[in-house]
């Protein structure tokens, strides 16, 4: 256990090395129950914006005065698989989903802030006493976001999102949180994404544009294949790392130019003399289409910040599938979700900027084979956390917290019972 200090992650012990338990295989997707007589309540509830959002809460049998949230700004979490953890050990989770449920096409971060501070009326309202966020995942930018918002007076809150709609939230409830979890957190889904674009892309508008020099799958830069991987120059990732922040800057301002393209058609259809072009102008969301965005060198050369990791993203071992396919990140989004949740540039959701906001006692779980989020990356989102009370555990297991083989115990049990003693000795239930 550490805590109340930095350190050196990759020295650090890890949990589940080299223990053998039956029935915990890596394939293991195993639902467990909740305690036979705890309680789940669904909630549909209206934000102040007047969107609808909602959760299940589980409670134990004899009640609780703190509460767990588990939430992510774009996927349905009511079955997490950490709330049996939380809930055995006398404690109430709240699992909530967002106002777009799988859609991100519309997902502004400032504006998911309002699911979040419905939630937490909510859970004040029906008395618990303490609200401890766990971030999984891309839940971690949001509930940081969440927190440094919340800690700023009103009127030094965010007015504008990156594409400069007023975000309202000078005027919104945001009661704090008293306690943050993190369980294989990423930088940001911004950030995430800053790693992983592809940018030998030359055409934003032809996904089969390539620059050979950027290539990340030619053997002339160090690729082999899916199974052999690859091994990069130096100077090769040098260059594909600034050429990543260049795809990016050139996407930013595609989405910005959407933007006011819109904007002064609305403009021009408040004047007179608007034609019927500018009032659909003013009415249409333009789509952005953004190819090519699984191509992190660290997911091919496992020499490059080396973990636990395998060969192959969180989409797959087959690149060419997941980044020219349909599924990856920011395949489909509106350019103010571009700026917003997938700019590592424009978004306001990047944990180097929140962070230090952050000053509730905090647990940070790493799962040693996580392919989105390395060690390097892991010790820096650590050291960013301002709270004096901070706590950094590895475990053994990947990205989903999954064994990474057959003789060890599935990861996320794990962490589950690391959740449960820091809770204990945070948030002791009242006798």
């Amino acid at each position: 256990m550490d805590s109340n200090k930095d350190r050196d992650a990759s020295k650090a012990p890890v949990h589940g090395a080299g223990q053998v338990t039956a029935g915990f295989l890596n394939t293991d997707w195993t639902p467990r129950d909740l305690p036979a007589d705890a309680s789940t309540r669904n909630v549909v509830l209206r934000t102040q914006d007047q969107a609808a959002t909602g959760g299940a809460l589980y409670c134990p049998p004899n009640g609780a005065d703190t509460v767990v949230c588990i939430m992510h700004p774009r996927e349905f979490m009511a079955c997490h698989y950490l709330v049996p953890d939380i809930v055995s050990a006398g404690y109430a989770a709240w699992s909530q989903w967002p106002r777009s449920v799988g859609n991100d096409l519309r997902l502004e971060h400032e504006i998911a802030l309002f699911d979040v501070a419905a939630s937490m009326a909510y859970l004040r309202e029906a008395g618990f006493r303490n609200v401890v966020f766990l971030g999984n995942s891309g839940g971690s930018g949001l509930y940081s976001l969440y927190i440094q918002q919340a800690a700023l007076p009103p009127s030094e809150r965010i007015a504008g999102t990156p594409a400069g709609r007023p975000t309202g939230l000078a005027e919104l409830e945001m009661p704090q949180a008293q306690g943050m979890i993190f369980v294989a957190p990423h930088p940001g889904q911004g950030a995430l994404l800053m790693q992983c674009i592809d940018p030998s892309v030359t055409d934003e508008k032809d996904p089969f544009s390539v620059d050979s020099a950027l290539d990340p799958f030619s053997d002339k830069n160090g690729y082999r294949s899916p199974k052999e991987g690859a091994t990069y120059a130096p100077e090769f990732i040098e260059r594909y790392r600034q050429a990543q922040y260049e795809r990016v800057q050139r996407l930013d301002a595609i989405a910005h130019e959407l933007v006011a393209q819109r904007m002064a058609a609305r403009k021009r259809v408040k004047s007179a003399g608007a034609t019927q072009h500018d009032k659909k102008m003013a009415a249409h969301t333009p789509v952005m289409t953004v190819w090519r965005t699984d191509a992190d060198l660290n997911c091919f050369d496992l020499s490059l910040d080396p973990s636990d990791r395998k060969p192959g993203s969180l989409w797959g071992n087959n690149p060419l599938a997941s980044n020219y396919g349909s599924v990856g990140f920011a395949r489909l989004c509106s350019p103010e979700s571009w700026l917003s949740t997938w700019s590592g540039i424009s978004s306001n959701a990047l944990l180097e900027k929140t962070l230090p906001a952050l000053t509730q006692p905090t647990l940070l779980i790493e799962y040693t084979g996580d392919q989105a989020c390395f060690p390097s990356t892991i010790r820096k989102i650590f050291n960013d956390i301002a709270a004096t009370d901070k706590q950094h555990e590895r475990v053994k297991g990947d990205h989903h917290g999954r064994a990474l083989s057959s003789e060890d115990e599935a990861g996320r049990y794990i962490a589950g019972r690391l959740i449960q003693d820091w809770l204990k000795a945070r948030f002791p239930r009242k006798a």
